[in-house]
C-alpha cells in the first residue's frame, strides 16, 4: 500500500504535516505570547484531515471544527492565515479578531467555501446538512451548476460530539433525503477529561448503521495513505451517486484539549497515544516511495522556517480598532423604502393568514431560489392553520416539502442553504415549540455575519405562528418575543394586519440577513371580536414594508387641556388598544410598532414627548420582558417630558396559559383591561 501514491501527493502531504507540526512546537514554545487567547491545534489528527483536504474542491463547502488547523493548511491556507486569528488580530482573513484559532470562515474563489463555524461542538452538522440539502434541491429542480464535478459537502466532527442529539436531526435528515454530504468523525478516544468509555455506549461508526441510507466505514485516521485512498473512494462516490457516507478515523491526541487545558493534567494514555503519531508513519512513506532522508528533513526544515517566520510577522499585525466593534451585525438591505399598493380597491377583503399565503406564492412564481419547509407544511395539510395550503400543489414536493419534527434543523439547515444561494422560508409550528431551535438560532444563525466579518449573512425566514387564542392550553399559546430580541443578529417582526404581514414578508425576503415573523393565531383568521381590521384589501404584488417603521394607527393633536397618552405596541395589542379607546379616540395615540427589530425609537418618541405619558401594550407577562424593557428606555430618554409613569399592561405573570377558558381569560390582556389601564394612567 505504501508505494501506491504519487510521490508528488506524498510530498506535499508531508510538508503541509510538518508544516502543522511546527505550528504544535512553536506556540508550546512560546506558550506565554500565544495563551493570551485560547487555541487547540491538530496534532495527531493530520493525515487524516490533510487528507480529506487534497479532495476538496473550490466548489465544495467545508464545515471544519476547531481542531482541524491541518485541514485548512491542506486547502491552501498559510500559518500567517492562522496565526493572525491565533493572535485576534485585525487582518485575521476568517474573522478580524473576533473569534478563536480554527474558527474559519472563507469565502475565497480558489478555495472550498466555509461557512461560519461555531465552538459548540456538533452544532456544524446542521448547517452542512443544510448545504447539502441545498444542492439536492437545485439538482432536483434544475437550478444550473457549471462546475464540470458536482459539489459535496463535507462536515468534520470530533466523536464526542456525536452523542450531541442534533447530529442526530442531521443523520436522519441526510440518510431521508439521501444527501451529498461526507461526515468526517475524528476519535481521539476523548471529550475534554472525559473518555469514550465513560460518555459513548457506541463509536460513530456503530451509531451511523442505525441511519438506513448512510454508508458508514472506519478507517486508521493516522496513517496517510491508508486515509487519502479511503477519502478518495468515499468523494468519487458522493459526487457520482450523491448519497451520505461516514468515515470514522481512529486517531492519537498528542497535543492538549486546548491550550487552557493541559494533557499532563488528566491524561494517563500519553505513551500509547505517540506510539500512533502520524508523522513517522508518512515519513516511513516517503522513505518507501524513494524519498532519501535529506530530501526529508530539508522539506521538514523549510516548514519550521516558513512557520517561524510567518509567526514574527504575525506578532507585528495590527490589533483591531475599537471602531471595528461596530461592523458587520448585520448586511445592509436594499429594502429602505415602502413601495407599491398597500390599500388598492378589491372586492373582498382578505384574512391575515391568506395576505401570508399569497405574498409567499409570489415569490415564489418569481425566485427559483425560493422554497418552503416545516412541519405538515407539505401537500397533505398545508400547514396546521392552512398557511401553506395550494403550494406543494402549485411548486412541487422539492419546493413545498414536511421535515421531520426537528425545529433544530428546520432553524440551523437555513445556514446551509443560504450559504449556497437559497433563500427559505421554514415554519415552526408553535411559538411554544421554538425552544430546540433556539440553539441553532442563537449560535449559528444570527452570529454568522458578524463573526465571519460580513462574508456569511444567513438569509432565512423563520415564521412562527405565535400568542393565545381560543382556548390553546399551556402549550399552543406562548408569547416568546422577549428570549428572540435577546438574540443580537436578527431581525423581528410582529405584524398586526394581514398588510403589513404581506410587505414585512417581501421585505423579509430581499433582506439577506436572517428574519423572525411573529404571527398571532388570534388574528389569522380574524375569528376574535375585535381583530376585524386584521383583514385588509391585499396589497399589490410589488408591495413592500422595509423594517423599524413603525405605524400610528391612531393619531391625535398635541392637547393643552385635556390628558393624552401614547399607546406603544404589536400584534393583538393593536387591537386591544383600538377598541379599548373607541370612547376616547382624541386622547389616545396608538403606535404600531410592526418590528421589534429594528426598533423605530424616533416614532415611539416623538409620540411620547407629545402626549407626555405612556403605556406599553404586550401579550407577555410582563415581569423581565421585552415591554418593561421598552418602557424602561423610554423612561430614560423622555424624562423630563413626563408627567407619569411608564406604565406596562401584559398577561399575568404565571408559568403558562391554562386550558380552562376562565382561567385563560383572567391570565391575558383584553380591551376591557387595557381600557381600565388607559384610564388609571390617563388619572394619574
Amino acid at each position: 500500500m505504501t508505494n501506491t501514491l504519487d510521490k508528488n501527493i506524498l510530498e506535499k502531504a508531508f510538508s503541509t504535516m510538518a508544516t502543522a507540526k511546527a505550528m504544535t512546537n512553536l506556540y508550546e514554545d512560546n506558550f506565554k505570547i500565544v495563551s493570551k487567547y485560547v487555541h487547540a491545534t491538530s496534532r495527531g489528527h493530520e493525515a487524516i484531515q490533510i487528507a480529506m483536504a487534497m479532495h476538496l474542491l473550490p466548489q465544495d463547502y467545508a464545515f471544519p471544527y476547531y481542531r482541524d488547523d491541518s485541514m485548512l493548511l491542506g486547502i491552501g491556507m498559510q500559518p500567517y492565515d492562522l496565526m493572525l486569528q491565533l493572535m485576534a488580530k485585525r487582518d485575521d482573513p476568517f474573522s478580524g479578531g473576533r473569534t478563536y484559532y480554527c474558527h474559519p470562515s472563507l469565502r475565497d474563489a480558489d478555495k472550498p467555501k466555509i461557512p461560519h463555524q461555531s465552538s459548540a461542538t456538533g452544532m456544524q452538522a446542521i448547517p452542512a446538512t443544510g448545504a447539502a440539502m441545498g444542492f439536492w434541491y437545485k439538482e432536483n429542480i434544475g437550478i444550473e451548476d457549471k462546475n464540470q464535478e458536482a459539489p459535496i459537502v463535507v462536515c468534520s466532527l470530533g466523536d464526542a460530539s456525536v452523542t450531541e442529539g442534533e447530529i442526530a436531526e442531521a443523520f436522519q435528515m441526510a440518510a431521508l433525503k439521501q444527501l451529498p454530504i461526507l461526515y468526517l468523525v475524528q476519535d481521539n478516544g476523548w471529550d475534554i477529561s472525559a473518555n469514550a468509555a465513560e460518555t459513548r455506549a457506541q463509536n460513530a461508526f456503530d451509531y451511523a448503521k442505525g441511519f438506513h441510507g448512510i454508508e458508514a466505514i472506519s478507517i486508521d485516521g493516522a496513517n496517510f495513505t491508508e486515509s487519502y485512498l479511503a477519502v478518495q473512494k468515499v468523494v468519487k462516490t458522493i459526487r457520482e451517486e450523491r448519497r451520505p457516507f461516514l468515515v470514522h478515523a481512529k486517531v492519537p491526541l498528542l497535543n492538549h484539549h486546548t491550550s487552557g487545558v493541559r494533557m499532563e493534567w488528566y491524561r494517563d494514555d500519553l505513551e500509547e497515544a505517540n506510539s500512533r503519531d502520524p508523522f513517522p508513519v508518512l515519513q516511513k512513506q516517503l522513505l518507501d516511495a524513494g524519498f532519501t532522508t535529506k530530501e526529508i528533513e530539508d522539506i521538514e526544515n523549510l516548514a519550521v522556517a516558513k512557520v517561524q517566520a510567518d509567526f514574527e510577522k504575525a506578532q507585528l499585525a495590527e490589533d483591531p480598532k475599537p471602531e471595528d466593534l461596530f461592523t458587520h451585525d448585520f448586511a445592509p438591505t436594499p429594502i429602505t423604502e415602502e413601495v407599491g399598493e398597500r390599500n388598492p380597491q378589491r372586492e373582498d377583503k382578505v384574512v391575515m393568514v391568506d395576505c401570508a399565503l399569497f405574498a409567499v406564492e409570489e415569490l415564489m412564481k418569481s425566485h427559483k431560489e425560493c422554497l418552503l419547509y416545516g412541519q405538515d407544511v407539505g401537500g397533505r395539510l398545508g400547514g396546521v392553520f392552512r398557511e401553506a395550503a395550494t403550494l406543494a400543489q402549485k411548486f412541487g414536493d422539492e419546493r413545498v416539502f414536511n421535515t421531520p419534527i426537528q425545529e433544530a434543523f428546520i432553524v440551523g439547515s437555513t445556514v446551509g442553504m443560504s450559504a449556497v444561494g437559497l433563500k427559505p422560508i421554514v415554519e415552526v409550528q408553535f411559538a411554544d415549540y421554538i425552544w430546540p431551535g433556539l440553539n441553532q438560532l442563537f449560535t449559528e444563525v444570527s452570529r454568522s455575519s458578524y463573526l465571519t466579518n460580513g462574508k456569511w449573512p444567513v438569509s432565512m425566514i423563520l415564521r412562527v405562528p405565535i400568542g393565545a387564542y381560543g382556548s390553546g392550553g399551556p402549550y399552543h399559546s406562548s408569547s416568546v418575543e422577549s428570549v428572540l430580541t435577546n438574540i443580537r443578529g436578527i431581525k423581528i417582526a410582529y405584524p398586526s394586519n394581514g398588510a403589513d404581514l404581506k410587505g414585512l414578508l417581501k421585505a423579509a425576503y430581499y433582506d439577506p440577513n436572517p428574519v423572525v415573523i411573529l404571527e398571532h393565531k388570534g388574528l389569522y383568521w380574524s375569528k376574535v371580536k375585535g381583530t376585524e381590521m386584521a383583514r385588509v384589501n391585499e396589497p399589490s404584488e410589488d408591495y413592500i414594508l422595509p423594517f423599524g417603521k413603525a405605524n400610528i394607527v391612531q393619531e391625535i393633536w398635541e392637547q393643552e387641556t385635556e390628558e393624552t397618552i401614547s399607546v406603544i405596541t404589536y400584534g393583538m395589542g393593536v387591537h386591544w388598544a383600538l377598541n379599548a379607546s373607541e370612547k376616547m379616540k382624541n386622547q389616545v395615540e396608538i403606535i404600531d410598532l410592526r418590528t421589534l427589530y429594528p426598533l423605530d425609537e424616533e416614532a415611539i418618541l416623538k409620540s411620547v414627548k407629545k402626549t407626555k405619558k405612556c403605556l406599553v401594550v404586550t401579550e407577555e407577562p410582563t415581569n423581565n420582558s421585552f415591554a418593561r424593557s421598552l418602557a424602561g428606555m423610554i423612561q430614560e430618554k423622555c424624562f423630563k417630558y413626563l408627567d407619569a409613569p411608564v406604565m406596562v399592561i401584559g398577561s399575568e405573570n404565571m408559568p403558562a396559559i391554562p386550558l380552562n377558558s376562565t382561567l385563560e381569560f383572567t391570565m391575558i390582556p383584553n380591551a376591557d383591561k387595557v381600557k381600565a389601564k388607559m384610564q388609571e394612567l390617563m388619572n394619574y
